[in-house]
């Protein structure tokens, strides 16, 4: 059995680049006892991966030159040597960008279709879902009648925050990059408020948008975003910073009209509470609670959520680059196979 990977050839700089990645197929070694064969059906796209492309310190260790991109899939088993996988079973695995691999079974989640759509467990039900639910409820901590905002809030993280504010009795206010989305945050999403950041007004959008201030600011994306929103914040206003996606793709230091002093002076005399965060600190905390409050939501229809899928490998670094500049609306997913499930 062969496996087509994806590897990375060089460690972008700024956008990624074509040649920054490597298109291989390799053969795959045989199976030992314990081990199954996964085809990948569902490849997970996510902000994340850029920050792995570097080699600049941070909480995880960067991929090597050489090295497939990482992701999370939704894999069937297509041989199996262990005995608590068969062949057919539809599973959340970690294999990145790449059509096969073999695997340890110990190293993956059944998957249960007749529950949700198996794509899901890499969005709504899935990590995007768990960064919304344990970051908002853990550190943002909404209390009804309070405002929360959060950028990027069309893609799968965002809206999820705005929804799950809402359910605990908060008015959500979500920021995105065009009309379409802003429509969606309302129409789709349920979002009290959707504001448009690209709009030549949308620091007065903003102002009007939060006339008792700001509780809670979900941050996804830092930039002039994020620091018209902190400028709107109350006292003892919270702020869970989850990504910086704005600066991803920067190859200097971002300029701002919040100087780290400003920025200082805002958490001092407004005592604010900011906290970054990686999702999986909160998984033994937080894991049971999500699977079964987001489960239900999702099937009584009080979460909703979009796919945005790409189909084929072949078109995953391009979707990854788009990615990184808003593109995309909702989960971006990559098709590498069939689903058996359609």
């Amino acid at each position: 059995m062969e496996t087509t990977q994806i590897r990375l050839a060089a460690y972008p700089v700024g956008e990624p680049k074509d040649s920054d990645f490597e298109t291989v197929t390799v053969d795959l070694p045989e199976l030992q006892g314990g081990q199954v064969l996964l085809r990948s059906v569902y490849l997970s796209l996510d902000p994340y991966m850029r920050g792995r492309m570097s080699q600049a310190k941070s909480y995880a260790a960067s991929l090597a030159l050489g090295d497939v991109v990482l992701g999370g899939t939704v894999c069937e088993v297509v041989e199996s040597r262990a005995e608590n996988r068969k062949v057919g079973d539809l599973v959340l695995a970690f294999i990145g960008w790449q059509t096969h691999a073999v695997v340890d079974a110990r190293q993956m989640k059944g998957l249960d279709p007749s529950v949700a759509p198996v794509s899901t467990a890499l969005g709504v039900l899935g990590m995007p879902g768990f960064t919304a639910y344990a970051g908002l409820l853990e550190i943002g901590k909404p209390k009804e009648g309070e405002t929360v905002v959060v950028a990027a809030a069309a893609g799968p993280v965002g809206s999820a925050v705005g929804q799950i504010a809402r359910l605990k009795g908060a008015r959500s206010v979500g920021i995105a990059g065009d009309e379409e989305k802003v429509r969606l945050l309302r129409e789709h999403f349920g979002f009290d408020v959707a504001l448009d950041h690209r709009s030549p007004t949308f620091a007065d959008d903003l102002e009007a948008a939060t006339p008792d201030g700001v509780d809670v600011y979900f941050e996804n994306v830092a930039g002039p975003v994020g620091e018209a929103v902190l400028r709107r914040t109350n006292t003892y206003a919270r702020v869970p910073v989850c990504g910086l996606v704005a600066n991803y793709n920067a190859t200097s230091a971002p300029e701002s009209s919040l100087s780290f002093p400003g920025f200082m002076n805002l958490v001092l005399s407004r005592s604010l509470t900011v906290r970054g965060f990686i999702q999986d600190e909160f998984t033994q905390s937080h894991g049971a609670d999500f699977a079964r409050e987001m489960g239900q939501w999702v099937s009584e229809g009080k979460v909703a959520y979009l796919e945005d899928v790409v189909d084929g490998l072949d078109n995953a670094v391009d979707a990854f680059r788009g990615l990184l500049t808003g593109r995309n609306v909702g989960k971006l997913l990559v098709k590498v196979g069939d689903d058996p499930t359609l």
